[in-house]
């Protein structure tokens, strides 16, 4: 499996799209500092994921949600999230 993950950071407010073969312990490493895209924007949420079983159908998902048209589906789909949570999207 490969998933593609979207993190909230709680201290800017912005979004992180990436994909990962392992889940669990990618978001370890983004929560615990390890990935230098994401380690001066802790705390971090996990707020989204979605499951494939190719590596390449993950990779175009990853590259489609990060584009203008993926925003605004991100946007979409996390609605409620950002309704309830008291940081402002970026």
């Amino acid at each position: 499996m490969y998933y593609v993950y979207i993190l909230h950071s709680q201290k800017d407010g912005r979004l992180y799209t990436g994909y990962s073969p392992d889940l669990k312990s990618r978001i370890k490493s983004h929560t615990k500092g390890f990935v230098r895209a994401t380690s001066y924007r802790r705390p971090l949420a996990l707020v989204y994921y979605e499951a494939f079983l190719e590596k390449e159908d993950a990779k175009r998902r990853e590259l489609y949600l990060k584009g203008g048209n993926g925003k605004k589906e991100i946007e979409k789909l996390l609605e409620d999230y950002f309704k309830m949570n008291p940081w402002d999207k970026k």
